[in-house]
């Protein structure tokens, strides 16, 4: 294996939210890379472990975790225990997220606009303030978080969900410049609309629409989003941080 698909090797990575979909993907290529990889899940445990089982079965070094990580007190216990298992985290990539339905404005309670700001807020502050200190220590660490093209967008209809996005931009920027000194990176991938099992129930005609509009004519792959996130951890990226890397095909310069 080359040089280059091993750069990680001896780095820890957590993914939170990584049994399924593009978290699946961006634990794959971070081991592919040569880390150890903590897999988090909350609730679908089957799934889980065939996301644990692909990246054993291929060689790599995985565990796997179950926490609520917009819980302060599991997120504690989950930190704790990926450092037991595998080691202190350098690679943290902030993926979790939960259903996100698309109403008009007044039709959302704010009981659920919380629980956006939990996902994309809270849970990358206090994941940060827990992974940190080591990161400081080392003079080494990546912080990844992961937004979506709509907070650039400004997608109707999806307010609660863009405020968190916004919300996790903001929280990212000025992490970036304040970590820079201790040779931590902190920037953001934002995905375009990538096709993935949650995205099931979604109708042929709202994926037509949105496939006309994007300007490299495919749809993209969580490959695409493994990729982007595996660079942003590696040592190529050392002087890259505070930005916001768009996967979408070009849909955001339109």
């Amino acid at each position: 294996m080359s040089e280059v698909k091993r750069e990680l090797e001896g780095r820890v990575a957590l993914v939170t939210g990584s049994s399924t979909g593009l978290g699946r993907a961006m634990a794959l290529a971070l081991a592919s890379a040569g880390a150890r990889v903590a897999l988090n899940y909350h609730h679908n445990e089957a799934r889980a472990r065939r996301a644990l089982a692909e990246l054993s079965e291929a060689g790599h070094q995985a565990e796997l975790f179950r926490a609520d990580v917009t819980s302060e007190a599991e997120i504690t216990r989950l930190v704790a225990e990926v450092t037991q298992k595998l080691g202190p985290v350098d690679i943290l990539v902030l993926n979790a997220t939960c259903d996100q339905p698309m109403k008009p404005v007044e039709e959302y309670e704010w009981a659920f606009v919380q629980r956006m700001l939990d996902f994309f807020v809270k849970s990358p502050f206090l994941l940060t303030q827990a992974c940190v200190g080591h990161m400081k220590r080392q003079g080494w660490g990546r912080i990844i978080n992961i937004g979506s093209e709509v907070l650039a967008r400004g997608v109707p209809n999806f307010s609660a969900y863009v405020a968190a996005k916004g919300g996790q931009n903001g929280l990212h920027r000025s992490l970036a410049t304040e970590l820079a000194p201790f040779g931590i990176t902190v920037n953001m991938v934002a995905p375009g609309w990538v096709l993935v099992e949650r995205h099931a129930q979604v109708t042929e005609a709202e994926k037509a629409e949105y496939f006309e509009q994007l300007p490299a004519a495919r749809w993209g792959r969580a490959e695409d989003m493994g990729e982007a996130v595996a660079f942003l951890a590696s040592d190529r990226a050392a002087f890259i941080t505070g930005q916001t890397l768009h996967v979408n095909g070009g849909n955001t310069v339109c």
